[in-house]
């Protein structure tokens, strides 16, 4: 085998061999366009890792980003209280719950994934774009065409991919290495979008904000909030970068409509069926009673409507959210108004507008920071770790009787490294 595939063996050599020669031979940005590949070393690694094919391996490093953030956004809402569980299934019964055991089989599936963890998938995502940006160091300018834009963009990816394994994850592994905390896989985060926001200078600016807000929310995350504003307030208005979905390959399909709307094994947590600001409904959190029960029979179905098909896309960067990381960053200044001022102009933005809001009472104005927060950036990857972040109550409170299953609602909040890394991981203690 050779060393190229050997260290595409990441989440320890579980489930399937991973290259970037798979990734060119299947010439596909699809979900498990890698996974497939069941014996990377029989495809020569030297007539495929060329310079001619950069642009085809950058599409696969998106393909693998965007498959393992609709697993971290669904898997994040389920443990968090966006959505709740409406399924027969016991794996997510235990994430809904919040009561997972390191040995149940969570965040250990291949893409296409949905709500039961996401560790191996972003895992994937995230070597993926590693040694891609190694291939890319490699090459010269004269080689690869727009490398340097190629560079910035593969950082970006990777660095959202370190960045969800810390807010998901209570700790991970890197290629086989160590157990990292949250704060540490943070720091890997911060260095990638560091380096794509060096290289983007003078290209796309898709890729320069997408970096921005990257590092901002990083930033964030690592109680920098100073340092987050700096790069938040770079960000012009109306910029946004999607995770783009199919409505005509399965394996691409939006997963919050899927499973929400389409084969119902989710409902929408209780928080969120009727999010109001001063009595009148958000319309940013787009959600009905299907006035039936979902998969389970027990559940009550509540829809989203924020995404309306397969084809959907998600938001993994946006100016909304750069905006209210700024006023988190004004709030804990001192400066007040220029965080109401903020709430303001995003509620003159909502269709139809809500209500402004005014206090001069710092808890008043964090208390709808929140608020804000989780109506602007509803079913997008943020609301576990603003739980962590805000410590805000959970929902349903620990020891209610969970309603299937038996047992009662715990306390987690983030995701256990499971078994399976450890028990292959030689750098990995089984001590929990």
């Amino acid at each position: 085998m050779s060393q190229l595939a050997m260290r595409a063996r990441r989440f320890s050599s579980c489930r399937a061999q991973v290259s970037l020669a798979a990734a060119l031979v299947l010439g596909t940005a699809g979900c498990n366009s890698l996974l497939d590949v069941d014996v990377p070393s029989q495809i020569p690694a030297d007539e495929t890792l060329r310079p001619e094919n950069a642009a085809l391996l950058m599409n696969s490093v998106i393909g693998e980003f965007e498959c393992a953030f609709g697993g971290a956004v669904t898997s994040q809402a389920l443990l968090g209280d966006e959505l709740g569980n409406g399924s027969t299934g016991n794996t997510l019964w235990q994430i809904d719950r919040r009561d997972m055991s390191p040995g149940a089989p969570i965040g250990t599936s291949a893409c296409p994934t949905f709500a039961n963890g996401a560790y191996a998938v972003l895992s994937v995502a995230r070597w993926l774009a590693d040694e891609f940006l190694r291939q890319l160091d490699g090459w010269t300018d004269a080689e690869v065409p727009s490398r340097k834009t190629l560079i910035a963009t593969t950082a970006a990816y990777s660095g959202y991919s370190y960045l969800l394994l810390g807010e998901l994850q209570c700790t991970a592994s890197v290629d086989v290495g160590p157990e990292l905390t949250k704060a540490q896989l943070f720091g890997l985060a911060e260095a990638k979008f560091t380096r794509a926001i060096a290289e983007a200078q003078g290209g796309p600016a898709d890729v320069l904000n997408m970096a921005l807000v990257g590092r901002a929310r990083t930033r964030l995350d690592l109680a920098n909030r100073a340092g987050a504003a700096a790069d938040a307030r770079l960000v012009p208005a109306g910029f946004i970068k999607n995770a783009t979905y199919s409505a005509t390959d399965a394996r691409r399909n939006n997963p919050v409509f899927n499973f929400n709307n389409q084969i119902v094994v989710v409902t929408i947590g209780p928080v969120f069926r009727d999010f109001r600001f001063g009595g009148v409904p958000d319309p940013r959190v787009p959600v009905t009673d299907a006035g039936r029960n979902a998969q389970d029979g027990i559940d009550r179905l509540w829809l989203q409507g924020k995404f309306t098909g397969f084809a959907s896309p998600i938001p993994i960067a946006t100016w909304e959210e750069a905006q209210l990381i700024v006023a988190e960053a004004e709030l804990e200044a001192g400066n007040l108004q220029n965080a109401v001022a903020i709430i303001n102009v995003l509620h003159s933005r909502t269709t139809p507008a809500l209500p402004s809001f005014a206090s001069t009472d710092g808890a008043e104005i964090r208390s709808q920071l929140v608020y804000e927060r989780r109506a602007e950036l509803f079913l997008e990857s943020h609301h576990l770790y603003d739980n962590v972040r805000f410590n805000t109550p959970l929902v349903p409170a620990p020891g209610t009787p969970f309603p299937l299953g038996g047992g009662f609602y715990g306390t987690q909040r983030c995701f256990f490294l499971p078994d399976l890394e450890r028990n292959t991981n030689p750098n990995l203690s089984m001590v929990q």
